[in-house]
């Protein structure tokens, strides 16, 4: 079986439906999912937060992509009946005058990002049960239902004529160089066998799985930064919820992570999390155990959660889900930005890697696709 399609993409995560839609207007659109279900690796197993950007360095890809994207969520929500709120969010400072928080601050005017200062008694005034000296209010961050939203994307997508297709794994691509046609030769998994298709452009939105793809696209690993492979555990907390807002410590000087702070769902359910626990690079992805919260965590948790809110009771608190997040940074180092690879030659057939799509690629997902199709079509339109 051979099908022409203008674009084949690999993962069907939050990032694979948002280019499949976006790549759709501009011709054939092909995607394929190894699993049985969109977005059940790393989209799925988040904090489910829209960010309001303020966290990552001035003009990386992360900061651009999460500014604008957020803005076009927000409006894609609207638009789509996507369940989503703007609750807002409280970064709380253990100490008066924090540099940590000063520097927050000043980014955000910088940025035009919404942004006040709240003292300790604006502050319980709001939350009585958080202890920080002082903290700053981000009205533009917000919650989401990342279900509902690739739901809406694979309609999207589907509606704009792309074949999206689920149980289906991605094995080799030989790039065919030609005068007359240039394309992909892509050979693909199913339960009935094999069979190939041959595409123009090829995107590679694999999260966890993006360093294999690009090793069975020709791409030498060496030539790519590492993969790190990042765990985070969450817990919920049963009972009254005691916040109406998101709750952030100040964030670890590396930006490894963002602490242990507190988020609701759109149901009020609040969860802390996530903590951050790095890999074996030889860890098997398809092991069930993998996603496992041990109860050995919680007062590991409690004791984090403790520096902000005081009052937590430890046995409220139990195992609910673990993500992973594909890294291209260590422990311990500051954290690496999304890295867009296109390693081909602009006469040969355009392949786009997107690596490390980790925090914020949710609230980023609608801007990296229109990256992707700027990039893409530029290719192109050079052949």
């Amino acid at each position: 079986m051979a099908v022409d399609f203008d674009f084949t993409i690999i993962g069907g995560g939050v990032i694979g439906l948002a280019c499949a839609r976006a790549l759709a207007k501009h011709g054939s659109v092909l995607l394929v999912e190894q699993h049985s279900i969109f977005g059940g690796e790393t989209s799925s197993r988040n904090s489910e937060v829209i960010h309001a950007g303020l966290y990552y360095p001035s003009g990386s890809l992360k900061e651009t992509l999460c500014l604008r994207g957020r803005k076009q969520l927000y409006t894609y929500c609207e638009e789509q009946d996507i369940p989503h709120r703007r609750i807002g969010k409280l970064i709380v400072a253990p100490s008066l005058d924090h540099p940590k928080l000063a520097q927050l601050e000043q980014k955000a005017h910088a940025l035009n990002i919404p942004i006040s200062r709240l003292t300790a008694t604006e502050l319980r005034e709001r939350e009585p049960q958080v202890n920080a000296a002082e903290a700053l209010l981000s009205p533009e961050t917000g919650i989401i239902d990342s279900h509902v939203y690739m739901l809406r994307l694979s309609q999207d997508a589907e509606r704009r004529g792309g074949l999206l297709m689920k149980h289906t794994g991605f094995k080799r691509a030989a790039s065919i160089t030609s005068h007359a046609n240039n394309h992909w030769h892509v050979t693909l998994t199913t339960t009935d066998g094999e069979y190939t298709v041959n595409s123009k452009a090829l995107i590679n939105a694999a999260g966890l799985h993006s360093h294999d793809v690009a090793q069975a696209c020709g791409h030498p690993l060496d030539t790519l930064p590492p993969l790190h492979l990042c765990r985070g555990h969450y817990f919920s907390y049963s009972g009254q919820r005691p916040f109406n807002h998101l709750i952030y410590p100040l964030p670890e000087e590396n930006l490894t992570g963002l602490g242990i702070h507190a988020t609701l769902d759109l149901g009020g359910q609040v969860r802390f999390g996530p903590d951050t626990q790095y890999l074996e690079s030889k860890v098997t992805l398809t092991d069930n155990d993998i996603y496992t919260v041990s109860p050995d965590l919680k007062e590991t948790f409690a004791s984090a959660i403790q520096s902000y809110f005081p009052e937590i009771h430890s046995n409220r608190l139990t195992p609910d889900y673990a993500g992973i997040r594909p890294k291209l940074s260590r422990a311990n180092e500051s954290a690496a930005d999304f890295t867009f690879v296109n390693p081909r030659p602009l006469h040969e057939p355009p392949l786009l890697h997107l690596l490390g799509i980790e925090s914020p690629g949710l609230t980023a997902s609608l801007a990296i696709a229109d990256e992707v199709v700027k990039r893409l079509t530029d290719n192109l339109s050079a052949l």
